[in-house]
This record gives structure tokens, sequence and C-alpha cells, in this order.
């Protein structure tokens, strides 16, 4: 993978490695339209016509009919046909766009038109394509989230700590403001490289239970060859369907976990499901929010998922009880206990 925003290649310029990502993201985002009849635009350019193309050849290639518009052509529906159209290419249709593509091309250019996408795709690196966003209405229709997932951190865990392994302290910090008891098991959910294992093995003695939970195998491997798994469980699963049972935990422990789930709603509830009435949760990240959002020349969504107006909320709904909040330059710590009469 590189980080170098320039043409599209053509399919015969990219390695097996490349065609294969553009493929299955291609497969991703087919499975994330609406089935039968749909208008399509897709945004961003100077990408928005290479990847109508492809993402036509590949609908045909699976049996659906598509057309990709060009020029000032009105966009309508055409019985079980998906209609394409890049940016400009048509007219809006009377009754708006079934799914809008945001193709994300460069850093810090295009990110407030995101907020209306119901697909982001980041195409920093021409070669390397992966979904980033997909709307709550669309996420459910595919596999999407695994793949993704693994193919925008996979090829980035190698060089992960070069460039946050500062933030051991920060998580050092956060660890210990969580009041973990000793004895205790808590379960590191997208524990990454692995950065807070030291302290929560720390933090919950001999007598406790750290397990470090990843999608992403190359993550787990460099947490294993790091040093920091010492008497810690590796587990390779997906956030959203822990493999616990009811109750098992004690604490969950989740860095910069939300913002990536495509139902944050869903997944705090999955987090409350695994802990115990009375068990701990804490979400941090180790910048905070408006800090974060100006180091990638962006704004803060309206809809975050951890706005303190939006996140008391979604934890109460999911059966949490939100005890602390603190957003700061610095960092971002929230922490809530899990409702014991849930």
């Amino acid at each position: 993978m590189t980080e170098d925003a320039g043409t599209v290649p053509p399919w015969n310029a990219m390695t097996e490695e490349q065609t294969g990502r553009w493929t299955e993201l291609l497969d991703g985002v087919a499975g994330l339209l609406p089935a039968g009849a749909a208008c399509v635009r897709i945004d961003g350019a100077p990408h928005a016509a290479v990847v109508a193309d492809r993402l036509a050849d590949r609908l045909r290639s699976t049996g659906r009919r598509c057309t990709h518009l060009t020029g000032d052509v009105p966009a309508g529906r055409t019985a079980r046909t998906v209609t394409l159209a890049d940016g400009s290419g048509a007219d809006r249709p009377p009754d708006g766009w079934d799914a809008v593509i945001r193709l994300r091309t460069e850093r810090g250019g295009g990110h407030d038109a995101e907020h209306g996408a119901d697909i982001v795709i980041d195409l920093h690196d021409p070669v390397w394509p992966v979904i980033r966003h997909v709307t709550r209405r669309l996420a459910g229709r595919s596999k999407w989230y695994i793949a993704e997932s693994r193919a925008f951190f996979g090829p980035r865990a190698a060089t992960w700590d070069t460039k946050f392994g500062d933030d051991m302290p920060a998580y050092a910090a956060a660890v210990a403001e969580t009041a973990t008891p000793a004895g205790a098991t808590v379960v590191d959910v997208g524990c990454g490289t692995g950065r807070a294992l030291p302290a929560l093995r720390t933090a919950v003695g001999p007598a406790g239970h750290v397990i470090g939970v990843d999608i992403t195998p190359q993550m787990l491997s460099v947490a294993a060859d790091s040093g920091r798994a010492r008497d810690v469980v590796l587990m390779l699963a997906d956030a959203r369907r822990l493999p616990f049972t009811d109750g098992a935990v004690d604490a969950v422990f989740a860095a910069g976990l939300v913002p990536h789930l495509p139902d944050p709603a869903a997944g705090l509830a999955g987090l409350a499901r695994i802990t115990r009435p009375g068990g701990r949760l804490a979400l941090f990240h180790p910048t905070g929010r408006a800090a974060l959002a100006a180091r990638h020349n962006r704004v803060l969504a309206p809809d975050d998922p951890l706005a303190e107006a939006r996140l008391g909320p979604l934890l109460a709904e999911a059966g949490w009880s939100l005890d602390g909040y603190d957003d700061a330059p610095h960092r971002f710590l929230a922490l809530a206990t899990r409702s014991r009469s849930a």
C-alpha cells in the first residue's frame, strides 16, 4: 500500500493483490446497493468516472443490469437496472438518489460532502481503495465491514506504533482512571497493537484476566511480537459479535472503536451484553474529538456518536449509565457503568 493520491491505474498496471482489493471493494459496494431498480450518484473528482465504469462492469459481471450515464442526461429508474451517474453526469431524479457514493480523494478536501453520502470510499491510494463509511440504512446489506476494516488497518499495522507509539502513557492514565479492580476479567475491544494491554494487565493483577480482541490479524501479530500481550489472551473477532457469554466480563476498554462501527448503538449494546451488571466501560482515544478532526483537516460531524449529547442517550439505550465524560484536547475518555436492572 502507498499513500500516493494520483490517477487510478488501469487493471493491467496493478499487481494481483491490488486488483484483488479493487474487486473485493466493488463487490462490497454492489452488495450494499438496493436491489432492483436504483439510481446511484458517484461524487469525487477526478476518479468518479473510472469508479463508475468499474462498478458498472462489476455489476454486469454478476448479472445485474447497469447503465452508466454520461453528459447531461436526466437520471431515471429503469426496471431491474442500476443507473450510475458520476457527479455531474445527470440531473437528480425527481424522487432522489437511492444511494450517493462519495470518493475521498484529497486529504482535508470534501469532508463536508461526506455527511450526506451513503457510502464513503477512501481513494487516497488509488490502487488500494477502502470503504470507510456506510449509512445505517444500507450497512446491513452485505458483509463489507470485516473485509474493509482489514483492508484499512492491515497494511498499516507494521508502522502503527511508529506513528502512535508515544501514546502509551495516555493509555496507562486512562486505564488507571477506569479503576478496574484486581482480579477482574477485562476485554480490550479493538485492541490494535496492544497499547492498553500492559496497563490493563497491571490493573487486574495476577488473579485477573485480560483479553485483547481485534478484527485485523496483522494488528494482533504486532501486539504479540511487541511483548505487550504477555499473560494476555489475544482473540481474532468482530467487535459486533463478541464470542462471550452474557455477563462474562467485569470491564470493557475500547479505544477508538465506536466511530468505526457501522451501527454504534448496536455495538454499545453488544458490549453491554458481555458485561456483568455493575461492570465498567471505558471509551477512549488519545486525542480529543476536536483535535483529531483538526489533524485530519475536517470539522466535527453533527451526528458524531461520541458527542456528549448523543453518547449519553446511546449508552442509556444500550444498558449503560454515563458516569464521566472528558473531551479535552489531549484525550477523550467516557466512563460508564452497566445497568443493574438490565
